[in-house]
């Protein structure tokens, strides 16, 4: 059997793990065993906070609707609980976006609740 020389594919996949652990601090990027290391956490914490990133969108939408819903003389919890009795089917995301953009549409379907 012939010799191979895998030094062209073992210099390919460090210069992968070094780039993408540029930036890290100490020897995480600079040192393989620990940048893989390090890219192996990196990777379990991105894939947690993009679950995490939805539901902080949603905790933001509940505070715009909030304020607002303040504002025109009623609680969050009042104008949710008749929108859902008066079978208005908008989501918390189309509500936050309708109280940026228009905020007189917004006022009619508060109206609508009282």
């Amino acid at each position: 059997m012939t010799r191979v020389k895998k030094g062209v594919n073992a210099l390919k996949a460090r210069k992968n793990v070094l780039r993408r652990t540029k930036g890290f601090r100490h020897g995480r990027s600079t040192k393989e065993r620990q940048a893989t290391e390090a890219i192996f956490h990196a990777g379990t914490s991105a894939f947690a906070h993009r679950k995490d990133k939805k539901g902080d969108a949603r905790k933001l939408w509940n505070v715009k609707i909030s304020y607002a819903a303040k504002e025109l003389g009623t609680s969050y919890s009042k104008l949710m609980g008749g929108l859902k009795k008066k079978g208005v089917l908008l989501d918390r995301k189309i509500l936050a976006t309708l109280i940026e953009e228009n905020p007189e549409i917004f006022k009619k379907v508060a109206e609508l609740v009282k």
